[in-house]
């Protein structure tokens, strides 16, 4: 009669260990690199709709003959200031649907700082206002 030696099928514990540390590891790489594409698509989303807002703008002056003020806003792209002298200039809305929120759902930011210049921006990632990482027109 020979002798079988029985051996155990399966994983140790050591094993199931290592691998979950390995998917552990890809997972984080993967994470890091996602956010960093995400973070890199917002930005571009806003400067995007920061030239849009320009374009739409630029039309807004064409007709009116000067900017929105800073307290008319971009809300004057939509519907016509009452401010205006003569209401039959506005040849609006120069937006055809609601001013969107920038990427990380805050309204865009809009200062007229002279006559014929304006600013508009967003907060950007850490939505806080007058930080480094303010995503701005180049007007």
């Amino acid at each position: 009669m020979t002798r079988r030696t029985s051996r155990r099928s399966g994983f140790t514990l050591l094993e199931v260990m290592l691998v979950l540390a390995i998917l552990v590891v890809m997972g984080s790489s993967v994470t890091y690199y996602f956010v960093g594409a995400q973070q890199k698509a917002n930005t571009r989303q806003a400067i995007s709709q920061i030239s849009m807002l320009e374009d739409m703008l630029t039309a807004y002056h064409m007709d009116v003959g000067s900017y929105p003020s800073t307290s008319q806003g971009l809300a004057a792209l939509r519907t016509s200031p009452p401010e205006l002298a003569n209401t039959n200039i506005w040849q609006g809305p120069y937006a055809a649907k609601e001013i969107p929120p920038d990427p990380w759902r805050n309204p865009y930011q809009y200062e007229l700082a002279a006559a014929d210049q304006y600013m508009i921006w967003s907060w950007g990632p850490d939505q806080q206002n007058g930080t480094e990482d303010d995503i701005r027109n180049t007007q």
